[in-house]
């Protein structure tokens, strides 16, 4: 059974050797980080704001990644009924420290990266979030709601390294309205199905990770739902980053897994299960968004599988939710870098 912690109040993510101060989870971002305090090397650390906009049509993706060896802008833009897909990117390399990034997701900031015809921009406000791209190939522009309510924060280290970490919160339940550009053809975003998820992260990785990542949203009852897991990556056992999230309240989830490993039958359906039987949901696929490469020493291998979703979860006060054709996704990636 999990042994979790939740952070109440507010702390500093980082001890003088740059350790966690304390592994766990919150309901918000009550965390401090300063790039300041990390101590390992400054090829290392890994910053990003990566925001999903989706319907079981199409999905938008917005980043903006340092990786220290490189800082990228990018957009993807993915036709889940067609498969059509396009891609762009503003890429610099060897930029650490050279784009600063926003210390703490949850509140008011702007940021542009600007390079030629080509802009990405986030601007956050308490009341919404425009996510903006603009460039030859393609233009997107999209408002979501600022979700106010409890979200997910995870802090987790690794176990071979005590100054390496994994810190992230997932924001979903934003409400969307917005375009697509394509050339003189127009997507349009202004649909009740359309939602936007931020995972926003800071840290420092052990060289190879692989993870697991599934997310969704929609309503019940008039009501906005969604769930937010996450596995893999780290060392977890003091905070999962696994929640059902109803109605702005955080309802926390134990260890979520897989009945089999999806690799090479991506498309089959994939059963979830909860420790205490509180997720007990099945994917079953309608696509398959697969990228990337994977050399010896460096790479990223992709699969984000899309589907509807059935069966049941349960909240904290023991309340069954019954989930009927929910479009959701889940992804696994190898990850070199």
């Amino acid at each position: 059974m999990s042994t979790q912690i939740e952070v109440k109040e507010p702390i500093k993510l980082l001890n003088k050797d740059g350790s966690l101060t304390q592994p766990g989870w919150a309901k918000r971002n009550i965390i401090e980080y300063n790039r300041e305090d990390i101590r390992a090397s400054k090829w290392t650390v890994k910053e990003w704001d990566f925001y999903q906009v989706g319907c079981k049509d199409f999905i938008v993706q917005f980043n903006f990644f340092n990786i220290s060896l490189a800082s990228a802008a990018t957009i993807g833009y993915v036709n889940l009924k067609t498969g059509e897909v396009v891609n762009d990117m503003i890429l610099d390399l060897a930029t650490a420290n050279k784009f600063p990034v926003n210390r703490n997701g949850e509140e008011p900031y702007t940021f542009e990266r600007k390079k030629g015809k080509k802009v990405l921009r986030f601007e956050v406000t308490k009341e919404k979030r425009h996510l903006y791209w603009k460039s030859p190939k393609i233009e997107c522009d999209f408002w979501a709601d600022n979700y106010t309510g409890e979200s997910i924060v995870i802090m987790n280290p690794f176990e071979k390294h005590a100054n390496h970490f994994f810190f992230t919160e997932k924001i979903n339940c934003m409400p969307t309205r917005g375009f697509v550009k394509i050339g003189s053809e127009v997507i349009d975003g202004n649909r009740d199905d359309l939602f936007t998820v931020l995972d926003w992260g800071r840290g420092v990785w052990d060289h190879k990770n692989y993870w697991f990542w599934g997310n969704g949203t929609t309503y019940i009852d008039g009501k906005l739902f969604g769930f937010e897991i996450t596995w893999g990556i780290g060392a977890p056992e003091k905070g999962r980053e696994t929640a059902l999230m109803y109605d702005g309240k955080c309802h926390k989830l134990g260890e979520v897994y897989l009945e089999y490993q999806p690799d090479k039958r991506w498309m089959d359906p994939w059963k979830f299960h909860e420790e205490n039987g509180r997720f007990e949901l099945t994917m079953t696929p309608f696509y398959d968004n697969h990228n990337g490469v994977m050399l010896p020493n460096v790479g990223m291998l992709t699969h984000q599988v899309h589907g509807l979703w059935n069966g049941t979860v349960t909240l904290d006060d023991g309340t069954v939710l019954e989930i009927k054709d929910m479009y959701a996704f889940c992804e696994k990636v190898y990850n070199k870098w």
